[in-house]
């Protein structure tokens, strides 16, 4: 029995595990990327470093209340520092619609002029970032490191392999079932959300309804913004903060977006995990499975690795140029707030 135990375990602690706070993340950051899609019609490409100015919000939020001695241990202080975060990064947003977004609306600009502008807006946001907070690793995370460690899994289950779960991975994932349970309420449930739903089918008829398109960018622009500072400060708690990696985190989060079908808030959590998991299969190493399975020495001094880790976002770039091949609308099928 141990035999198959092991190998379980080893693969929960590597792949299922890490895979669920990953693609959580990823579906947090596609969600806001879908919603932009869905209701204002242009890929947002700055959306990474939105994430990363929340988080950097946050994250000094965070130095300034433990300087006051204010702190929730055994949870990490961030999360009594994350509205400020998602207030920051719902300021920044709106400033950007006001500045830049607005006046290309209002001209009706193409789609190639919003990804030009957007990617401009992204040079500009990572720009200041890193003005701001510098190009360093930051850890934040002052809470209990581990929900479950790895030791006191073996002295229970009585196995070799032990599985560690990150207090930061537990937290990850409770807040993004807790906040995509609430998106999908308020677009479903609520007069607003189902305004900007009938928003995003037919823009015209919606005028025509009544229904104010101001505030409808408006409160679009305050979800993705939300959004975005709750996906960039999980990530950084789980993984460290460096403003330079949530550039290199729009090539997954637009793989996850398209992946699920771009528009589509379902389409855009399964993609997240889609690509979590597809990342974490193809570049973990599977020489300790194996050698569980089928004895040591049987597979040489390999480490029975589909894809080096240096090629992780490749992963994101091979399954979006395949689903763009075999169905370009994605899982879901397309635009469907």
């Amino acid at each position: 029995m141990e035999m198959l135990l092991n190998p379980l375990v080893l693969l929960a602690n590597f792949v299922l595990v890490p895979g669920l706070a990953y693609g959580s993340q990823l579906a947090l950051g596609a969600l806001g990327v879908t919603m932009v899609y869905a209701v204002l019609n242009f890929s947002n490409f700055s959306h990474g470093e939105v994430m990363s100015f929340g988080a950097m919000i946050t994250i000094l939020a965070t130095y300034w209340l433990q300087s006051i001695g204010l702190s929730i241990s055994p949870l990490p202080t961030a999360l009594l520092a994350l509205p400020f975060g998602i207030l920051g990064a719902i300021g920044l947003c709106l400033l950007l619609d006001r500045l830049v977004f607005r006046f290309y609306r209002h001209q009706r600009a193409s789609s190639v002029t919003y990804l030009i502008v957007s990617i401009g807006v992204m040079f500009v946001i990572g720009g200041v970032i890193r003005f701001i907070i510098g190009p360093d690793d930051r850890n934040f995370n002052d809470g209990d490191r581990f929900l479950l460690k790895a030791r006191e899994f073996k002295e229970i289950s009585g196995l070799s392999e032990g599985l560690a779960i990150k207090s930061s991975q537990a937290i990850t994932v409770f807040t993004a079932v807790i906040v995509v349970t609430a998106i999908f309420w308020f677009l479903n449930r609520t007069r607003t959300g189902k305004s900007m739903r009938a928003y995003a089918d037919n823009q015209d008829l919606a005028l025509l309804s009544g229904i104010n398109p101001d505030r409808v960018v408006g409160i679009t622009w305050i979800i993705t913004a939300g959004l975005a500072a709750v996906a960039g400060t999980l990530y950084g708690l789980d993984k460290s903060y460096k403003p330079l990696v949530y550039l290199h985190l729009v090539l997954p989060i637009f793989a996850a977006a398209i992946v699920g079908g771009v528009g589509n808030p379902l389409g855009a959590i399964v993609g997240g995990f889609v690509i979590a998991f597809s990342e974490l299969l193809l570049t973990f190493a599977y020489k300790k499975v194996a050698a569980y399975l089928f004895g040591e020495g049987l597979f040489g001094d390999g480490l029975l690795q589909i894809l080096s880790t240096d090629y992780k976002f490749a992963v994101s770039f091979m399954i979006l140029v395949v689903v763009l091949l075999i169905k370009p609308t994605g899982i879901f099928s397309g635009k469907s707030l």
